[in-house]
């Protein structure tokens, strides 16, 4: 997908609208993104259910689902618009599934 490095768009928190850059977020991993979600490994520590040695016979196997689930073959990219006047940058409201994002040349519509 093709996006022009600036646009013209309201700007929240300038209140009007203003030049501004897009750019990609960095893509993190869901760990990284959410680190105390349900069921990982460190929210278990700090609950003091898990510790000590071993697994306890919890993540010893992969269950029947997860190795027979297919990977989806593109990711969700969120494009970011930076203001060129207040210098605040806002995210897209739903993030794109694309396989990449070409941010560069003016695309004509």
């Amino acid at each position: 997908m093709k996006f022009p490095k600036e646009l013209k768009r309201y700007c929240p928190y300038c209140k009007k609208h203003t030049t501004q850059l897009v750019t990609t977020a960095k893509q993190r991993s869901r760990s990284a993104t959410h680190p105390l979600s349900r069921g990982s490994q460190p929210r278990e520590y700090l609950r003091g259910v898990r510790g000590g040695f071993g697994n306890q016979g919890k993540r010893s196997k992969k269950g029947a689902k997860d190795w027979k689930r297919k990977t989806k073959t593109t990711k969700r990219i969120t494009v970011l618009y930076r203001c060129t006047t207040c210098k605040k940058a806002k995210g897209s409201i739903t993030a794109i599934r694309s396989s990449r994002i070409e941010v560069g040349e003016k695309v004509a519509k």
